[in-house]
């Protein structure tokens, strides 16, 4: 096999957080803990099974119009996948080519990493600051293209609008990718910025702030042409990407923004208490404006209080890496769910 394996592609593959089968208190993923929109039930009511023999639409123009309205774009400022890593893919495939390392944080979303050596894309990941946020500086020099998410995960960050149009001002001359999942529970999109910006890429989901990761819906917004240059890639690639079922939920979804609106407000509430539970237990973290805590406590290490938090049912995500070793990312759920992780932690803290 030795030989065969010369011309096998070999790479580290990204490693999701846990999805236990057994009824777990479940913190781990960054899930909204609420169920989708009613009107994702109604519909799923109204689909006629039949339809199924059918291929899907390829130009996902039911979902692509909705969004289309409600964020007031053109329907060709629109690019709908498989879930946001699915769109993220295809920006990858589609706009870091020219051989330039493309730039990203050393903390963030560990996917990157694996798509750059996924597609053979050389990259280069300046650190993060003390208070783990972006140096914009470090994004001043030449590159093939930047990413990074805006609230940034891990760490919850959240950075301005101003920033981020500083980012773009200095490169003019590649895309920029700004990974929108977690918008919904900080402030200001960059999709404010796109008609000012032809090098701007805003990637969102439906995964956190509309209760769907399960349907798994992602989506872009940019300038005509660049949505035009996604969409060749995705034709080459893939061209019935999203199912009718996520198609017609995805738009039930869209619609209800009062619903959204409501379930947002839900968990950033949810996620003010906890700040101030886990500051009065001595710990400390960021301002997170996400749906997520990125939390330590100098007393207690982060790797054996993850391990007691499993075996009582209690999941969170902890990782064995460089200067994020001592701490854990805690979604917010429930405010019931919420309440029993201060409970464990209580008692741990009196052991």
């Amino acid at each position: 096999m030795s030989r065969l394996e010369e011309n096998i592609r070999k790479v580290t593959p990204y490693v999701p957080g846990e999805q236990p089968q057994n009824k777990v208190i479940k913190l781990n993923t960054n899930e909204n803990p609420y169920p989708p929109s009613p009107e994702v039930d109604r519909v799923l009511g109204e689909v006629d099974s039949g339809d199924f023999r059918l291929y899907p639409d390829p130009s996902c123009s039911i979902l692509v119009k909705a969004l289309a309205d409600c964020y007031g774009v053109g329907e060709d400022q629109i690019f709908v996948g498989v879930g946001s890593d699915d769109v993220l893919a295809m920006c990858f495939l589609t706009f870091f080519n020219s051989g330039k390392p493309i730039l990203f944080p050393d903390i963030t979303y560990s996917f990157y990493k694996v798509w750059a050596q996924l597609y053979s894309i050389p990259y280069e990941c300046p650190k993060l600051n003390e208070e783990f946020r972006i140096v914009k500086e470090d994004y001043y020099r030449e590159n093939g293209g930047v990413i990074f998410p805006n609230p940034n995960a891990p760490t919850a960050v959240y950075e301005e609008l101003d920033f981020i149009e500083d980012i773009l001002e200095h490169n003019r001359d590649v895309v920029v990718i700004v990974d929108e999942a977690y918008i919904d529970f900080a402030g200001r999109s960059a999709i404010e910025l796109i008609e000012r910006y032809d090098n701007l890429v805003v990637t969102q989901t439906f995964s956190k702030a509309r209760s769907m990761a399960g349907m798994r819906i992602g989506y872009a917004i940019s300038n005509p042409k660049l949505i035009r240059y996604l969409n060749d890639v995705k034709y080459s690639f893939n061209s019935y990407t999203l199912n009718k079922v996520a198609l017609v939920c995805g738009e039930a979804a869209v619609k209800d923004q009062e619903y959204f609106e409501n379930t947002v407000k839900k968990i950033t509430d949810t996620r003010e208490k906890t700040k101030k539970e886990l500051a009065d237990l001595g710990f400390s973290f960021t301002d997170s404006k996400a749906n997520f805590i990125f939390a330590s406590h100098p007393e207690y290490d982060a790797k054996e209080m993850f391990d007691a938090m499993k075996e009582q049912g209690i999941y969170v995500r902890h990782w064995d890496s460089e200067r994020i070793s001592q701490y854990l990312r805690i979604t917010i759920g429930t405010e019931e769910e919420m309440q029993k992780l201060f409970e464990f932690l209580k008692k741990y803290m009196q052991k």
